[in-house]
């Protein structure tokens, strides 16, 4: 079975409620997110094969949240997504779902994280 390992990580800061980062959208916000990862990994976003995200509220997003960020963040066009939505879990929910399918062989490389905004 393959191993698994950390490539790259980012995250947004913390900010007040209604603050700085209010304007932004939880799906902005883990494109920001995301693309930072990808930079700190060494990978070009076409290295990538598959994303899964997760996030507290889906509601008023759109559809398929995981999927506005891979195309935000450069990954193909082709590249499959899933969102989850398990409320807090939903993060190291999405990021345990990228394990998982990288030790069955099914991808290689995972862009995977979570990401919410509470104002919006």
């Amino acid at each position: 079975m393959p191993r698994t390992v950390i490539l790259g990580a980012a995250r947004t800061p913390f900010a007040r409620l209604l603050g700085a980062l209010a304007p932004l959208t939880a799906v902005e916000l883990g494109t920001a997110a995301a693309r930072a990862g990808i930079d700190r990994s060494g990978l070009e976003a076409a290295d990538v094969d598959y994303c899964v995200f997760g996030t507290v509220v889906q509601a008023g997003q759109g559809q398929i949240p995981s999927r506005q960020v891979s195309i935000g963040a450069g990954l193909p066009e082709d590249v499959g997504s899933e969102t989850v939505n398990k409320v807090c879990a939903s993060g190291l929910r999405a990021i345990a779902v990228a394990d998982a399918v990288v030790r069955l062989g099914d991808h290689r490389v995972v862009l995977a994280g979570g990401m919410e905004s509470m104002t919006n």
